[in-house]
């Protein structure tokens, strides 16, 4: 039995992005049941009231998709008691490190050749192609976990929008959600209080002009670009949501109707 939920979003000081994935409508009239599935950035920076909070909700399991080098350069999730922690990267840290790196430190003449010219952008979609088409077994395992005995569930990465924002919309998708409500949720990520606090080297004065930040927007944006990437890799991959499930999530129709009488109302 999960704990009810105040129904007004909390403020939590150290976690970016956090929220209650409850109330979205399924296309057959039903909804995603509040404090089941939550979504949010890492929890690294969780502070004491924070991390009261987030035990509060009765999680089972914490989905932790970052991988190595995030979690070196943020730190650990902070330990929340009797909670299953499960790290399923869905990057590779060797694929990109200096990219990153670059992105952190890199002066402006670099970064207009790493950013500009559309760059930026077509590296996200790219990342999202990628992840839908070569993680199937991260979120075949997310989804087979939900439908057993992990929920309440809290999935995050580090910003909370981009592997976490799949992650969910792939659940969301197996749920019967409506697409025009995934990507709603996914747009959520934009708010200026839930963005991720991109941190660069050098002074303020330099580090963050307007060029320097209208280069990395499209790394830190949520766009609807990104969201219609990933969906189009799934109809021309596997030519639509019901054989991506079934055939690339090795998701059965019982698994799915577990997953959906787990989450839905």
């Amino acid at each position: 039995m999960t704990q009810q939920i105040p129904s007004t979003e909390p403020e939590l000081a150290g976690v970016r992005n956090f929220r209650d994935v409850g109330g979205l409508p399924t296309a057959d009239g039903r909804r995603v049941r509040h404090g089941v599935l939550f979504r949010s950035g890492h929890l690294a920076h969780a502070t004491d009231e924070d991390a009261a909070f987030l035990s509060s909700l009765g999680l089972h399991t914490v989905f932790d998709f970052r991988n190595a080098a995030d979690q070196k350069l943020e730190g650990p999730d902070v330990e929340l008691p009797g909670v299953l922690n499960v790290n399923l990267p869905l990057s590779d840290p060797a694929d990109g490190a200096e990219f990153w790196k670059m992105v952190r430190d890199g002066d402006i003449e670099q970064l207009r050749v790493l950013l500009g010219d559309g760059k930026a952008a077509g590296r996200m979609t790219a990342s999202y192609r990628t992840i839908i088409r070569g993680r199937t077994a991260e979120h075949s395992r997310v989804l087979h976990s939900l439908a057993e005995d992990s929920v309440p569930a809290l999935m995050h990465c580090a910003a909370g929008k981009d592997r976490a924002g799949l992650s969910v919309a792939v659940t969301l998708l197996a749920l019967g959600v409506e697409r025009e409500a995934i990507l709603a949720d996914y747009l959520e990520s934009n708010a200026k209080h839930r963005r991720y606090k991109v941190r660069r080297g050098g002074s303020a004065a330099t580090a963050y002009t307007p060029e320097v930040m209208e280069l990395l927007n499209p790394l830190f944006d949520a766009r609807e670009e990104y969201l219609a990437a990933a969906l189009a890799t799934i109809d021309e991959t596997w030519g639509g949501v019901d054989p991506y499930l079934e055939k690339g999530l090795k998701l059965a129709p019982q698994t799915r109707e577990r997953l959906r009488e787990r989450l839905l109302d």
